[in-house]
């Protein structure tokens, strides 16, 4: 399988974390920069777009719902016309801030529990087709690749839109295709375990759930959290994995 590496990047809360987007950015194909409703400012998107400019690496949209307190992974009850325009202001904001640099959106995609909640609510899915169908930005939307691409796909054709299906490095796998919460005891892969998901991911196209079922995923990219020290210490292997 051929897979692209993307990273939610840009999440810096104060100085000391900017240097992670600069130890990622050289290793990925495609940032997830946050615009500001879950983590950063203005100035680390700034500085985020650049390294990505620096780097030729396609930019994605990173919004959340409106929740800097939590990180953007606790769910929030919003009426659909308030999602709608609560992502499409923060769309709009990192691709006036791209277009200052020269560079344009690519896709978009949705952080945390928000990103959870499209996977299980048709109704929250349609919402966020919704706002990236109404946005100049982009017409591609990026979401997890489970047994149900083909359903995901069809909803995405309904509004124009295209899909970059994606599968995790470093999160486990229940038997259904969704993700193992993180509130759950090995959610997060230790190294060993992450570096055996990715190589079975390229060699086979499937990973083993938590319970030892081998799951088939048809998927374009391959996401790391750039908040995840383990996964970022080990981006270079990852990288070699999916070159070889």
């Amino acid at each position: 399988m051929d897979l692209r590496l993307n990273c939610d990047l840009g999440e810096a809360i104060d100085a000391d974390q900017v240097s992670v987007d600069s130890q990622v950015m050289p290793h990925i194909d495609q940032a997830n920069i946050a615009c500001g409703m879950h983590a950063g400012d203005p100035l680390v998107i700034k500085n985020t777009l650049a390294l990505a400019k620096k780097y030729a690496v396609a930019v994605g949209a990173h919004p959340s719902y409106p929740d800097r307190a939590n990180f953007g992974r606790c769910s929030m009850q919003l009426p659909a016309a308030e999602l709608i325009a609560c992502l499409q202001y923060q769309i709009a904001a990192l691709a006036g801030m791209a277009q200052n640099i020269g560079l344009s959106i690519s896709y978009v995609k949705p952080h945390g529990a928000l990103y959870n909640d499209m996977m299980t609510n048709g109704h929250l899915r349609s919402a966020v087709m919704s706002a990236i169908a109404e946005s100049p930005a982009t017409k591609t939307l990026m979401l997890q690749a489970t047994p149900e691409a083909q359903i995901h796909r069809q909803e995405a054709e309904a509004f124009g839109l295209q899909l970059y299906f994606e599968t995790f490095a470093d999160r486990a796998y229940q038997d259904s295709g969704a993700l193992v919460p993180r509130s759950c005891e090995g959610a997060v892969l230790n190294a060993q375990q992450m570096l055996a998901q990715v190589q079975q991911l390229k060699q086979h196209g499937s990973v083993t759930t938590v319970s030892g079922q081998r799951l088939p995923l048809l998927a374009d990219s391959l996401c790391v959290h750039g908040d995840n020290p383990n996964a970022v210490s080990h981006i270079d292997a990852i990288r070699t994995i999916l070159s070889q």
